[in-house]
């Protein structure tokens, strides 16, 4: 059922042995930019009528790309303007949720429908597209850069697909096991950052709110124990930078900061952020001092003329 399809090389194949050798381990740190916001820079940026944002995702430069649910498009927003322009325009059949930008200028997309695209985050032309399962039955909704494989979570199933990034090969399905319980008729795994310590994935379930370590070697899944949260229900995108692990829990429209123990095991509530802006915020990138969220407004009507926007709150 996992099919690996390529368009054209990766702009990572192009660079060669070289820009491997130098591969990062992007365990979802969030960005740590050389220019901090200033407090000049807007805070709130406003979306096209009817994009139905998802994700969002932030580089070293100051520049956002919010994915959107009514037809892929990607929309790339200058931090310090406001200023947004379509980097990529979508088309008839296409979702982009979750996304993640790499350091060699790849934009990695969840594609909801069994498929994960790569684009070029420069121009917004396609590079590849992977077909991970079947069309139906599954949901393809966030992704993080670990080693050498972009992860992807599937919402329907209880498997995680790791990409190749920068090189020829097979996707790798990793069926998960251990603690996982996978719950019929709802979105099960959702929101996924790298372990402080690079070495595996933590995963949120969002229904019924439930945080897993999981191995990348054999997808055996650890529950992490909550101290001073029951649960983190409607848990969506996740963000870490170094032990603190930030959940956005969309329905409830706060976010959840944790402090995560050296092995990812135990995860203490420290604070919860809430701002009168949030409107069923669905996932978070970083950008300096300041955490940048899309509004999917998923308790509004979803239609052609529903204004969206995008939020920043301090850290």
């Amino acid at each position: 059922m996992t099919r690996n399809h390529r368009t054209q090389p990766s702009r990572r194949a192009v660079l060669g042995g070289s820009a491997l050798a130098a591969l990062a381990v992007t365990a979802g740190t969030g960005t740590a930019s050389a220019a901090a916001p200033q407090a000049s820079w807007p805070t709130e940026f406003p979306l096209p009528d009817g994009f139905l944002p998802e994700g969002i995702t932030i580089g070293r430069k100051p520049y956002a790309y919010m994915g959107s649910r009514a037809n892929g498009a990607v929309l790339r927003t200058d931090l310090r303007t406001g200023e947004g322009k379509v980097l990529f325009a979508g088309g008839t059949g296409l979702v982009s949720v979750g996304l993640k930008l790499d350091d060699d200028g790849l934009l990695y997309i969840a594609g909801s429908t069994g498929i994960a695209r790569i684009h070029d985050s420069r121009t917004g032309e396609l590079v590849t597209t992977h077909q991970l399962t079947e069309a139906t039955g599954h949901f393809i909704n966030d992704v993080i850069l670990l080693g050498d494989r972009a992860w992807f979570t599937d919402s329907r199933d209880a498997v995680l697909y790791g990409v190749p990034r920068g090189r020829d090969g097979a996707v790798r399905a990793l069926p998960l096991t251990g603690a996982w319980v996978q719950t019929p008729n709802v979105n099960n795994a959702n929101g996924i950052v790298g372990t402080p310590d690079g070495r595996g994935l933590i995963v949120v379930s969002s229904s019924p709110g439930v945080l897993y370590n999981v191995s990348v070697k054999t997808g055996y899944a650890t529950k992490i124990t909550l101290v001073g949260a029951d649960t983190v229900v409607n848990g969506d995108g996740l963000v870490r930078i170094g032990r603190t692990l930030y959940v956005v829990q969309n329905r409830l429209n706060i976010v959840t900061v944790f402090d995560l123990d050296t092995k990812a095991t135990t995860a203490t509530l420290r604070r919860t952020i809430t701002d009168p802006r949030f409107d069923v915020p669905t996932t978070a990138a970083r950008f300096g001092n300041r955490l940048y969220l899309v509004n999917a407004r998923f308790t509004s009507p979803q239609l052609p003329d529903t204004t969206f926007n995008a939020v920043a709150v301090s850290l």
